[in-house]
């Protein structure tokens, strides 16, 4: 079996914000199916693979032809464990029992479903043309810069994030004056498996940027009802690969 380049996606149980967020509906298909197709897509991917600890969640990908070769510990599941800790779970176990090390590991979050299949294999070019890079991750801009943002005190006072800046209330400069902001968003997220093996650690300090049009993060169930406006105001092949393969499960 061909696995030079794996898809990770991570959907462990539990959630605090949305309860069994990672297979909530969202237009009539689990959350998790969105990533398992946007990976079943991507002509640069050779294997998709759900990481989880829980059977339900499991099933589910299966049905949506993920594999699941391994349940994840878990000690490695709970709300601070690290995105590391299952990465290094998944590679030591491939490589133990399937005696397989992918050069690549791509990670597609549920958290961010609307993908373009061609997008991932952008990203995947782009850093294959970078072998200096440790990893890549995927942003998009900021409206506004961290310099313009507070941070509440035990008095209940507004303070900046960044008390040493020279300039007196900096935040209240325009925003043009400071240098553009980038938020990491799930989008799509590639680990060299090489990289992970020496240090012990993801992303590295050549950490390739891949700048992606401002997408939407579901962390509240408000986010779900702007998602489901999102699929009936515009395309998007993941959803439409969904409906054309699959039955609604509402």
């Amino acid at each position: 079996m061909k696995s030079n380049i794996v898809t990770i996606i991570p959907a462990r149980s539990g959630s605090k914000g949305v309860p069994k967020k990672n297979i909530k509906l969202l237009g009539g298909y689990p959350l998790l199916a969105y990533s398992i197709a946007a990976s079943k897509l991507s002509s640069k991917i050779d294997r998709t693979i759900v990481s989880t600890d829980s059977q339900e969640i499991a099933d589910i990908a299966m049905r949506y032809s993920a594999e699941v070769p391994f349940l994840r510990p878990a000690e490695i599941s709970q709300n601070f464990s690290t995105d590391l800790e299952f990465f290094q779970h998944a590679i030591s176990w491939l490589k133990k029992n399937e005696n397989i090390i992918p050069a690549l590991l791509v990670q597609l979050r549920p958290t961010t479903p609307l993908r373009v299949p061609s997008e991932i294999n952008r990203a995947i070019v782009h850093i294959e043309e970078h072998p200096d890079s440790t990893s890549l991750r995927s942003v998009h801009e900021l409206a506004e810069p961290p310099q313009k943002m507070f941070q509440i005190d035990e008095k209940g006072l507004l303070k900046g994030f960044f008390p040493d800046n020279p300039k007196a209330e900096y935040y209240n400069l325009p925003r043009q004056l400071f240098p553009a902001a980038y938020h990491p968003n799930g989008y799509v997220d590639i680990i060299k498996t090489s990289f992970v093996q020496k240090t012990n650690s993801l992303h590295g300090s050549n950490m390739l940027a891949f700048v992606t049009s401002v997408v939407t993060e579901l962390d509240r169930i408000e986010s779900f009802e702007y998602l489901e406006y999102q699929l009936r105001k515009h395309r998007n092949p993941i959803y439409e690969y969904l409906v054309e393969n699959f039955p609604k499960e509402n």
